[in-house]
């Protein structure tokens, strides 16, 4: 039997075992709504205290034959993914500049460190009172709540690099943008990716945030109508929206990690 052959044996009962665990995400699923309906349905609450999941599909249904999901999700979405582009991209540039010089660290941390000690409910309206309830506003807070998770773990990342590899690269006369390029990018690249994966979660709630805040769009504002209406089922359908969103944005920063992570399993593999 050769190397190969005994790796693919070695490797089969993991993913029988991860094919098995597969199966237990629509069991958990179920179990939870099975759960809710005998939590409903024994304790005979009224339809604005707790719905039957029932009535919950069924008002799904009708929001999303008459276009209102479509419309406050793409809205939703869209400030998600703006105010998510925005505050890695601001948290990235900032996190390499700090993570290269410990003088403008420590004149700029208290800055950063006070900006994060105040909820971003707090700093919420006076946003939408600056920028008004518009688009800006919601991915400002966006940005701001994505912002510090991607910056500490950039950081991080970028000063877990062996000073021997530096040395490495200025001995081969690397230049500034090869050592960027081809040593601290894919050191720090895994745990960039974990605060990448925080981030993508907490951009949805700062959209929310906003939302709930001021504006007549969004599933915030979906939230907002129901909440007042008494129309809890509503409620229900917007905030289920929210989590299979959070989840997609989730489940895409894992696939994008594996694609761009799968050199380290090729040196596990070879050892």
């Amino acid at each position: 039997m050769d190397i190969t052959q005994s790796r693919k044996l070695a490797a089969s009962p993991f993913k029988k075992a991860r094919r098995q665990n597969l199966y237990l995400i629509p069991i958990s699923i179920g179990l939870a709504f099975l759960l809710w309906y005998l939590i409903a349905r024994v304790g005979n609450f009224p339809s604005f205290i707790l719905p039957t999941p029932q009535l919950v599909f069924n008002r799904f249904f009708e929001v999303l034959g008459d276009g209102r999901l479509f419309l406050h999700t793409a809205v939703t979405l869209g400030e998600v993914l703006t105010g998510l582009a925005l505050g890695v991209s601001a948290a990235s540039a900032l996190g390499y500049l700090l993570a290269r010089s410990r003088a403008v660290e420590r004149f700029l941390s208290p800055y950063i460190v006070a900006s994060q000690s105040v909820p971003i409910v707090a700093i919420a309206p006076l946003l939408v009172i600056w920028f008004g309830p518009g688009l800006l506003s919601k991915v400002l807070i966006t940005a701001l709540i994505v912002f510090f998770p991607v910056l500490v773990n950039t950081i991080v990342g970028l000063r877990s690099v062996p000073e021997e590899l530096h040395d490495l690269m200025r001995s081969l006369q690397a230049s500034r943008w090869q050592t960027f390029t081809y040593l601290e990018t894919p050191a720090a690249l895994p745990v960039f990716l974990g605060g990448l994966r925080i981030g993508a979660t907490l951009a949805v709630i700062g959209a929310v945030v906003g939302e709930f805040v001021g504006a007549d769009r969004g599933l915030g504002f979906l939230i907002n109508v129901g909440r007042g209406q008494y129309d809890t089922a509503l409620v229900f359908v917007a905030v289920f929206t929210l989590v299979v969103m959070a989840l997609a944005l989730y489940g895409t920063v894992v696939l994008l990690e594996s694609r761009l992570l799968s050199w380290q399993e090729r040196l596990e593999n070879g050892k």
